[in-house]
């Protein structure tokens, strides 16, 4: 079973002078994955690179962010993997020291860097998000919400028109049970419209 991290876990290495910042972090999906890189950037207007690294949804990507090719995000997806690890993002924040490093040095700076800080990181296993939507009278509301939040489901989205219009996601093993206490309890007066496309992973 693929496995995702609990919360982001950092790292800092000083390597001749050049300070490489890791963290490792879980994300849904690849815009949320640039989303990310693109607030490092902001954040770290000094830095010489910003390099990054995704699995998510059995997608991947890398990127070296000016630095050589193949001596940063590559080696950095390549940490991950062994990790059998997926919805998760590596990045390391390059600050130059003035000294280079060469190939093989790069290759381990970022690789350490993603290494170091999976070493405190809580791993958990990852779990299908699936999204739904739901249409309840107003009277209804209220267990809805109740039963939404002791299913874990997160709420996109409510919706008040004719009738209350909730959008959400819920892991995927809790979802047959979750339709199934709100029917009983929704007496035949909720509606389940097309089934939204899955969502992201936890």
């Amino acid at each position: 079973m693929a496995l995702t991290l609990h919360t982001p876990v950092h790292s800092e290495l000083v390597i001749k002078k050049s300070r490489f910042l890791g963290c490792v972090q879980p994300v849904a999906d690849h815009a949320t994955a640039l989303a990310v890189v693109a607030q490092l950037h902001a954040r770290h207007p000094g830095a010489a690179h910003v390099c990054w690294a995704l699995l998510a949804g059995g997608h991947s990507a890398a990127n070296d962010d000016g630095e050589p090719g193949g001596t940063a995000g590559r080696p950095m997806l390549e940490v991950l993997r062994h990790q059998d690890l997926d919805g998760v993002l590596a990045t390391v924040v390059r600050y130059f020291g003035g000294v280079k490093l060469g190939a093989g040095g790069l290759v381990r700076a970022y690789t350490d860097a993603v290494a170091q800080a999976l070493l405190g990181a809580e791993k958990v296993p990852l779990r299908r998000r699936i999204a739904l939507r739901c249409a309840v009278p107003y009277a209804m509301e209220g267990m809805v919400r109740r039963e939404l939040q002791q299913a874990g489901a997160e709420l996109d989205e409510v919706l008040h028109g004719d009738s209350v219009a909730f959008a959400f996601t819920v892991a995927e093993d809790a979802v047959a049970a979750l339709r199934l206490r709100l029917d009983d309890a929704g007496h035949g007066q909720i509606a389940w419209p097309q089934d939204a496309p899955a969502g992201g992973s936890a």
